[in-house]
């Protein structure tokens, strides 16, 4: 299993590259609540102090999985929330977007009991919420997922930047030109931040090594 790509917390649905999208759904069906976590900027840097690892995660689906749900899953984790999205099996990737629609539809209502008892096991274990999507050729969606609010202060020539993304129709708000640049920051610095996460995961077992206070 892979990392899956950044996924917009914005409304409507979301569209794979050159794909339709099938929009997103209600709640109810990832496990209650969420973790917290510790972030930049606090006592001790980058920390989950009061969360598990979601090292295992990747595996722990595979296992936990039915067979015959997915083809390829691609599992991501961030402190509050991992999101599980699968290729759904038996469908080419030119199907026509009325069938995917439909198939989308079926297997959302036929697996959303198992669903939610499979997220209510994997919030026990990870103490973070869980949500579902499913991929049909280039197109994904998302069943339900948690948009979780970023507190930040910008000095005006940062919000003239967002400002120029809202006027020039990039993005609706100053909100929505954050994301958009936040997800071009990451497309364009993913090895200096893969860098960055092996280098803090490896300060995390240091210090967990050490002695207590």
């Amino acid at each position: 299993m892979k990392g899956h790509p950044f996924f917009g917390g914005g409304p409507g649905p979301f569209r794979g590259p050159g794909g339709h999208g099938f929009g997103p759904g209600g709640p109810g069906e990832g496990g209650p609540g969420r973790g917290r976590g510790r972030g930049f900027g606090r006592p001790g840097g980058w920390q989950n102090v009061d969360l598990p690892s979601a090292d295992d995660a990747a595996a722990w689906f595979s296992g936990r999985l039915p067979d015959g749900w997915f083809g390829d899953v691609d599992v991501s984790v961030d402190r509050e929330e991992i999101i599980v999205v699968g290729t759904l099996a038996g469908l080419g990737a030119d199907v026509a977007p009325a069938e995917a629609e439909g198939r989308v539809s079926r297997f959302r209502a036929d697996t959303r009991g198992e669903r939610m008892a499979i997220a209510e096991e994997a919030q026990a274990r990870y103490k973070r919420k869980v949500s579902w999507g499913v991929r049909v050729g280039e197109a994904t969606t998302l069943f339900t997922h948690i948009s979780v609010p970023v507190m930040t202060r910008l000095q005006q020539p940062e919000r003239q930047v967002l400002d120029t993304l809202v006027d020039a129709g990039v993005a609706r708000s100053r909100s929505e030109a954050l994301s958009w640049a936040v997800k071009l920051v990451g497309e364009h610095a993913e090895g200096w931040l893969s860098e960055l996460r092996e280098a803090m995961s490896e300060v995390d077992k240091l210090r967990s090594s050490g002695p207590d206070l």
